[in-house]
């Protein structure tokens, strides 16, 4: 996930998918027909015999699919693999520590083709229009697989997995990340990246009896975190009275091109729907539309002045420097930072003020979301795809995976249930069991971003009704354009194709929660 705001958003405009058809797309059935014209592609029958060989051999002796991947990528050395992935520090992992680790192991070259995060999904769409080949393995949030699948962009790993890999490795990924790796029943990524919400907390405050006391006797109910939105509202404004205009009782994310989950997953909570189930008409201007965005509208009002322009960054800062008693919601590196770190690419943090007094809780009403994230793929246009499987394989498996999330620079999060039980993650420091076992328990009940057609152009126009909301637009009619903005894209996909993509994306385990 990105967590530079520079590298957040789309632009609104019609994606490159529904702007510019060529031949081959429309060969492969494009988004402006419809996902229902999507063809399953051909399955990858070209294998190397020697290299599944020494796999398989691999596997029978270690069982450990990092090991099988390495002895079969053998057989490709001299090779490079071109590999998009977000520029800045999301980089240094591939440039810095897989990617010539995997090299020594195995002779390939990793070139990693930093991008942008906005840059990310337009750039992997242009190279496929014009089937240059250029890349080998592609990264997607998991919300694009569907715009990725349907367009043929991403090869079926089935074929590659039933090869080269241990099916005990599928089993070891937690079911909410394990479900976001399938599309019309065939696996075409493999997740990297449990980037789930949670809520952070001073504990050196809410257990402090003074703080208790006075708590209790002007609100009625414990100092605890809170369960809902209307504990968590009492509680910043406590903090942030009692701070004086000096710090804070919570921050979220506001900033354009951020704030779009933090309503869909309050908007979700309150009983929302993205849309009506028969006519597809977008319902953001609904009862628990209208409910959540005044909520936020008035919890913005006990946050720092200004929030309204806040990241990930700036939440971050006032966090990490002592001046927020909650952070209403964000992604797991603050757990890590909040320890310290000394690592070098990390010197832009700011210096922990919090560590030692730093909590973790499932954000309120219970279900918290699990926001962009990634997931790696092989190019269908790519001349090296056993390869580019081979490493995504050896990247994602539990033992090399472990390493990454582990990394203070790498910002990938936990995602395997290996992970989550690490006793070598658990004793990084007092509190890391906790902060895993809230991890595991958020995923458990986390709330998906859309994954359907158009998903980037749906949480854009989202965003684009929150964030005009925060600038003084009364809070239906943001809501009704909004819904005018999802309805056109959805009329340009075609009603009923996002009908069917609809009814898909409502059986997976975390579309909504009753």
């Amino acid at each position: 996930m990105s967590r530079n705001p520079e590298h957040w958003g789309q632009t609104g405009l019609e994606s490159l998918f529904h702007r510019k058809m060529s031949r081959r797309t429309l060969g492969k059935g494009a988004l402006a027909t419809g996902a229902g014209a999507f063809a399953a592609p051909a399955l990858y029958t070209s294998f190397n015999p020697t290299a599944v060989k020494a796999a398989q051999r691999a596997l029978a002796q270690t069982q450990d699919s990092a090991t099988a991947a390495v002895e079969a990528a053998k057989q490709f050395s001299g090779i490079t693999l071109n590999v998009v992935w977000e520029d800045g520090l999301q980089l240094e992992d591939p440039s810095k520590f897989s990617g010539p680790m995997f090299e020594e192991l195995t002779g390939i070259k990793i070139n990693p083709v930093g991008k942008p995060f906005p840059e990310i999904f337009p750039s992997q769409v242009a190279e496929h229009i014009g089937e240059t080949g250029a890349y080998d393995v592609l990264t997607l949030a998991p919300s694009w697989t569907a715009d990725f699948v349907t367009q043929g962009m991403l090869e079926p790993l089935d074929p590659f997995i039933t090869q080269y890999g241990n099916p005990e490795d599928l089993d070891d990924y937690h079911p909410l990340y394990r479900g976001l790796m399938n599309y019309n029943d065939n696996i075409y990524a493999l997740f990297d990246d449990g980037d789930v919400i949670i809520l952070y907390y001073r504990t050196d405050l809410f257990s402090d009896p003074a703080n208790q006391d006075a708590f209790k006797a002007q609100y009625g109910f414990d100092l605890a975190p809170p369960t809902d939105w209307d504990q968590y509202d009492a509680i910043q404004a406590f903090f942030t009275e009692q701070g004086g205009g000096n710090t804070w009782g919570g921050a979220s994310q506001r900033a354009a091109g951020q704030v779009y989950g933090w309503f869909g997953e309050e908007f979700r909570n309150r009983g929302g729907r993205f849309f009506d189930q028969e006519s597809m008409d977008a319902t953001l201007n609904s009862e628990a539309g209208v409910t959540t965005l005044n909520a936020m509208l008035e919890r913005n009002k006990t946050m720092p002045p200004g929030v309204e322009t806040w990241g990930f960054m700036e939440v971050l800062t006032a966090w990490m420097g002592g001046q927020l008693a909650m952070v209403g919601g964000t992604w797991p590196p603050y757990g890590r930072w909040s320890e310290g770190t000394t690592a070098e690419q990390l010197n832009w943090v700011p210096e922990t003020q919090v560590a030692g007094k730093t909590g973790y809780s499932i954000m309120p009403m219970g279900h918290g979301l699990h926001n962009a994230g990634f997931s790696l793929g092989v190019s269908s246009n790519s001349a090296n795809k056993e390869a580019a499987y081979l490493f995504i394989q050896w990247m994602t498996s539990p033992s090399i995976s472990l390493e990454r999330v582990m990394l203070p620079y790498a910002l990938r999060d936990p995602y395997r249930l290996s992970h989550f039980a690490s006793e070598e993650y658990r004793s990084r420091w007092a509190t890391a069991g906790e902060y895993l076992d809230v991890l595991k328990a958020a995923a458990d009940v986390a709330l998906l971003d859309i994954v359907m057609p158009g998903s980037a152009e749906y949480h854009t126009a989202i965003d684009q009704a929150v964030t005009a909301a925060q600038g003084g637009t009364a809070v239906e009619d943001a809501l009704a354009t909004g819904d005018s903005a999802m309805n056109e894209i959805t009329d340009r996909i075609g009603r009923d194709a996002q009908r069917t993509a609809y009814e898909a994306f409502q059986t997976m385990q975390g579309s909504y929660y009753e």
